[in-house]
């Protein structure tokens, strides 16, 4: 569904990722596992459109999105889920849901919006107790189930996650990692970027390891997560 052909990026004068080459089939979960600094988030936000490249393709179903505009990408059915949360923290939690519709909203299609909140609220029940809360006064669980949330609202085929887990308490952690797979379950492609290594690997199909912008080893992650060198680095030993 995604491939990455020898991607060079970064930001001004700095190249945060070099020559990355990696893949993403359809229907799997792929996690990017690696320190600070190693370029994750820089490759998601070149996916996203949100970064310039220097040198290499992005092809997702074909499709070369290198330099479209971040919105065509999304219309293309790629969403991600920013590093953070990003959500519009003075807003409420159903407006901040609303907007993931809104490349096609349409009074056409208002039958079809709210069966999507719906299903937003089905997986997050909590939102849907939440929904006219203002999204700034959430736990950072919450806000960060909001993210999914919107994210999934824009009816993406790959979905995007940057670190879902990043200052979360671990039974919050736990429970955003089972609609994880559950969503994979369901048939959505996965790609992941996440400190937590071994939950990360855990839940994935394959996974790509990056140090200082660069992929130094990749496989399926039932294997990683067994390596040595990985376990040292990544894994507490």
């Amino acid at each position: 569904m995604l491939e990455i052909q020898n991607l060079t990026a970064g930001y001004g004068a700095i190249a945060a990722i070099r020559e990355i080459s990696l893949e993403v089939p359809e229907g799997k979960v792929v996690s990017i596992i690696g320190a600070n600094g190693a370029g994750k988030s820089t490759l998601l936000k070149a996916v996203s459109g949100l970064n310039n490249h220097r040198s290499g393709r992005i092809l997702f179903q074909g499709k070369n999105i290198v330099d479209m505009p971040a919105n065509r990408i999304v219309s293309l059915g790629l969403s991600q889920v920013a590093e953070g949360r990003q959500i519009f923290a003075h807003m409420t939690v159903e407006d901040n849901i609303h907007l993931g519709a809104y490349l096609y909203y349409r009074r056409s299609n208002k039958r079809e919006i709210r069966d999507r909140i719906e299903r937003i609220y089905e997986l997050f029940p909590i939102l849907s107790k939440r929904a006219r809360q203002i999204s700034g006064t959430l736990s950072g669980g919450e806000q960060q189930m909001l993210a999914i949330g919107r994210a999934l609202m824009t009816r993406p085929r790959l979905l995007l996650l940057d670190e879902p887990s990043m200052g979360l308490a671990p039974i919050v952690v736990q429970e955003i990692f089972h609609t994880i797979e559950r969503l994979n379950r369901e048939g959505m492609t996965i790609l992941l970027v996440e400190q937590n290594a071994r939950a990360a690997l855990q839940i994935a199909d394959f996974a790509y390891v990056l140090e200082t912008g660069r992929v130094v080893l990749h496989g399926p992650a039932s294997d990683l997560i067994n390596d040595n060198q990985i376990k040292e680095a990544y894994l507490g030993g």
